[in-house]
């Protein structure tokens, strides 16, 4: 699968904790991007349908639940997907959201050292 790698500016604002965004639709029309913010996604209904993060490809199973690290190329694609609705919710937050000390906190541990 050959694709274009785009920046995204997200609508996130430095006044903003986070910014959300929830969606049904029946196929996956956003390319594979990256941005400078945290991303956690819900998918649901979506069996089938493709998933990049970084570099890891997989088809996706029920229900998708991914956390994705600021500027790590991400996407999901339609692929084999057998139609029906897909239901979408977006979290999207600033990566110093979580001050220095609830990053020391020992379940903190992976996702400090990930943005180091």
């Amino acid at each position: 699968m050959k694709s274009k790698l785009l920046r995204e500016i997200t609508p996130l604002t430095q006044s903003d904790c986070f910014t959300l965004f929830s969606r049904e639709k029946k196929e996956f029309d956003f390319p594979l991007h990256y941005h400078d913010e945290f991303e956690l996604n819900f998918i649901q209904h979506a069996k089938g349908a493709k998933r990049i993060i970084g570099d890891h490809i997989e088809d996706i199973e029920e229900p998708e639940l991914v956390l994705v690290g600021p500027n790590l190329q991400h996407g999901w694609f339609t692929n084999k997907h057998g139609g029906g609705t897909i239901k979408e919710i977006t979290i999207q937050f600033h990566r110093d959201l979580f001050d220095e000390k609830f990053l020391q906190r020992n379940q903190m541990n992976f996702i400090k050292t990930y943005c180091e």
